[in-house]
């Protein structure tokens, strides 16, 4: 069995992993949920989807927080995560703008 090299490893960047998740996966959470609110099963007026809408945030944006720790090192979580961030919310804007 070969052994991996330092630079293939998972790297422990606790602090920048950990920044990562938190602040950029909340963002990119409220990014896709913002998507589904406002086009969505009707739309942003729907009154059923509002409690919807806000639980769920709490699974998406943890399971983005725990998948966070798979990247290879912090810099690479800050970003990927930044870039879907960037996609995601050029995706929103876009389709209010056209709205």
């Amino acid at each position: 069995m070969a052994r991996l090299l330092a630079n293939e490893k998972i790297q422990p960047h606790w602090w920048s992993k950990t920044f990562a998740g938190s602040v950029l996966g909340l963002t990119l959470t409220y990014a896709i949920v913002s998507i589904f609110a406002w086009y969505g099963p009707g739309g942003i007026e729907a009154t059923s989807k509002v409690q919807f809408n806000m639980w769920l945030i709490t699974p998406i944006w943890l399971s983005i927080f725990s998948l966070t720790y798979l990247f290879k090192t912090g810099i690479k979580a800050i970003i990927y995560l930044s870039s879907a961030n960037l996609f995601f919310y050029s995706i929103f804007l876009t389709l209010r703008w056209l709205s």
